[in-house]
């Protein structure tokens, strides 16, 4: 007679219970949208359902950007929460594309500052050198 206890996959019916219910049903990648292009606004806070959070969110544009970052950070590592306190957790695929994704924008954005800074200098500095201007 098999163990009233385990379930036939060979798990306890209680802890896979306990972390159905302990996980959101909120989407990781909706939320990671929503925390990177919308974040300053709260739009990720108002998603989760935590909607105080989220309007003083948006009347401090993202607490001047460091509750976006923030918020971006715990959606990454997979702890952002829903206004149940369940984790919004995605599968490991999703999680390694958002980093990527997340990654190679930073770093475009790096690199394309610093060639309009460099494309700015190089233009103030030869500009006035330039005949007729």
């Amino acid at each position: 007679m098999a163990n009233p206890s385990t379930a036939p996959s060979g798990r306890n019916p209680q802890v896979e219970r306990a972390a159905r219910e302990s996980t959101s049903s909120r989407s990781f990648i909706a939320t990671w949208l929503f925390a990177w292009l919308l974040g300053v606004l709260g739009i990720d806070r108002f998603y989760l359902g935590k909607v105080g959070t989220g309007v003083l969110k948006l009347l401090t544009a993202g607490g001047l950007g460091i509750w976006w970052l923030v918020d971006l950070i715990l959606t990454l590592t997979n702890t952002a929460t829903d206004a149940d306190g369940r984790r919004v957790i995605g599968t490991r695929q999703e999680q390694t594309i958002a980093w990527i994704i997340t990654g190679v924008i930073v770093l475009f954005s790096w690199v394309a500052g610093a060639v309009a800074e460099g494309f700015g200098f190089l233009f103030d500095r030869f500009l006035p050198l330039l005949p007729g201007m």
